[in-house]
C-alpha cells in the first residue's frame, strides 16, 4: 500500500549560489554527488533537460552490474533560485516512488541556502540526506579548485 509523505528542511552550503545551481543542472557536476556512496552515476547515463517540461533521468550503477534508473519531469525552472521536478509519475504512482520536489535557493552572505520540500508516495528523506552530504563535499572540492 502506498503512503503519502511530506518532507521539508533547509540546508546551507558553503558555496556560491551559481555553483550550487550548476551542481543541480549540469551533468558533469550532478554525476559527482547524486546517489548513495556505494553507487556511481556516470555522466553518460544522465539527462538533465532543465526547462519546464524537460526530462531528468539518472542511472545509478552498483556492483556486479546492478543498475537503477530514476527520472521525472521538470515543472518549474527559475535559474538560479528554484527547481520543481517530479520523480516517477506522481499522478499515477503505482508501487514505485513518485513525488514532487521543490527546491528554493537563496544567497546568504556568499553561501547558499537550499530549502528542500518533497511530497509524494513511497518516498523517504534518509536517502536525500546522504546525497546532500555528498553534494556538500562536491561543492567544497569545487570551491577549492583554482579557476581554469
Amino acid at each position: 500500500m502506498s503512503q503519502t509523505a511530506d518532507y521539508a528542511f533547509t540546508r546551507v552550503f558553503d558555496a556560491p549560489l551559481g555553483l550550487v545551481w550548476a551542481a543541480w543542472t549540469e551533468p558533469e557536476r550532478f554525476s559527482q554527488w547524486f546517489g548513495p556512496r556505494m553507487m556511481a552515476t556516470p555522466v553518460g547515463r544522465l539527462t538533465l533537460d532543465a526547462w519546464p517540461g524537460g526530462v531528468w533521468r539518472a542511472t545509478l550503477m552498483g556492483d556486479e552490474g546492478f543498475e537503477v534508473t530514476v527520472d521525472g519531469t521538470y515543472r518549474e525552472v527559475r535559474k538560479p533560485v528554484r527547481l520543481v521536478f517530479t520523480t516517477g509519475d506522481p499522478d499515477e504512482p503505482g508501487d514505485g516512488p513518485a513525488s514532487v520536489v521543490t527546491i528554493d535557493f537563496a544567497d546568504v552572505d556568499g553561501k547558499t541556502e537550499m530549502r528542500f520540500h518533497q511530497h509524494g508516495v513511497n518516498v523517504e528523506l534518509t536517502g536525500w540526506m546522504e546525497f546532500f552530504d555528498r553534494l556538500a563535499e562536491h561543492l567544497t572540492a569545487a570551491s577549492e579548485r583554482p579557476p581554469a
